[in-house]
């Protein structure tokens, strides 16, 4: 795999990155230093993780998996500087508590105090790249369709977002910046704000894109070709929906297996992953797969991994059997026709898990 440098930024990724939700929850601390072993030996630099990490999120396992992480650092003395590591800090409060006394604000000491947690617990003097998880203010986002201007409340300015983490990176603590779950409008005001005021510019957007969630093709691919951000793909398997395992689960959704995100856990269920509309699309996808002698994984990864908008893809694995199968999807290609028939199941189902 070449490395891909990450919009105007100095950083060099691999086109697939580790995504480590997982980690605390589904996987335990020595399954996931295995993982992380083995993503390094199959040539993966480039690791994603977030302070609001394992998911799904609880107070217990706040920062668990940024924990998990600086374990293995410590463990494996060298490693840090074979990889480019990024994390997050989460945006407002969507009910979870436990994150600033579930203050809906993001004040600039706030992000500051993040990133110093982050840089604890990973066990390390810089973070990569740090990202917003979600946006401060109000946008439709996880589900949400429609923005609504009634929903606007004072929160603290992409101007003085971008100046604290100038601070940071001025500090040494923070190579680039990038954002999250954002929308056309963000990313361009970032971008606007930082090239006016001489202020870091993001690096790229971490966004959902997978066979049933396109929505970044919907404007945002040109936002960030013209703009020069790189776009960092999450969720390419839908949560598991792409992988096959939920096909015969009934025709109301996904419930088996046992084991699975999805079924496993019901806040999950709850959110765009676990509509019935997008069993229906995936379903779908997966017969399709199957059609062209491909496995539904092989095809939905191989989707985002010759895609011109996804410079990296972000997996998340629970094995090391699923993380070598997701590394050795990269080189798969599809054919004019198979893309045609995508793009035909797309038009019919649209982005059912937006």
């Amino acid at each position: 795999m070449n490395k891909i440098q990450l919009g105007t930024s100095d950083l060099q990724v691999t086109p697939i990155c580790l995504g480590t939700m997982t980690f605390g929850e589904q996987v335990d601390e020595a399954t996931s230093h295995a993982i992380l072993d083995r993503s390094l030996e199959r040539g993966v630099n480039f690791l994603d993780t977030s302070e609001m990490y394992s998911v799904p999120t609880r107070a217990p396992t706040y920062g668990a998996t940024e924990t998990i992480m600086g374990n293995w650092f410590a463990k494996r003395p060298g490693a840090r500087q074979k990889l480019v590591l990024a994390t997050k800090l989460a945006g407002p409060a969507r009910g979870m508590d436990w994150i600033r006394n579930g203050r809906t604000q993001v004040t600039a000491k706030d992000i500051v105090d993040s990133c110093e947690g982050s840089l604890k617990r990973l066990q390390t003097d810089v973070i990569d790249l740090y990202q917003i998880h979600w946006p401060v203010r109000h946008v439709p986002a996880f589900g949400m369709v429609y923005f609504d201007p009634a929903k606007d409340v004072p929160v603290t300015s992409i101007h003085d977002q971008l100046q604290a983490l100038a601070g940071l990176v001025k500090a040494g603590k923070v190579r680039a910046i990038g954002l999250s779950n954002e929308t056309p409008y963000g990313v361009h005001e970032f971008v606007r704000l930082a090239e006016q005021n001489g202020l870091p510019r993001v690096a790229s957007v971490q966004n959902a894109y997978c066979l049933v969630n396109r929505t970044v093709d919907n404007g945002l691919d040109e936002t960030m070709h013209r703009l020069g951000v790189s776009l960092l793909g999450y969720s390419p398997l839908g949560f598991g929906l792409l992988t096959g395992k939920y096909d015969k689960s009934g025709t109301t959704g996904p419930l088996a297996p046992a084991e699975g995100r999805i079924a496993k856990f019901e806040s999950v269920r709850k959110q765009r992953w676990g509509r019935p509309e997008a069993f229906t699309a995936a379903l779908r996808y997966n017969a399709l797969a199957r059609e062209h002698s491909l496995t539904p994984t092989q095809m939905a990864l191989a989707f985002c991994y010759t895609k011109w908008q996804v410079a990296s893809t972000i997996i998340g694995v629970t094995s090391l059997a699923q993380l070598d199968q997701d590394v050795d999807a990269w080189g798969t290609t599809l054919s004019p026709e198979l893309l045609k028939q995508i793009d035909t199941i797309r038009w019919e189902n649209r982005d059912p898990a937006l």
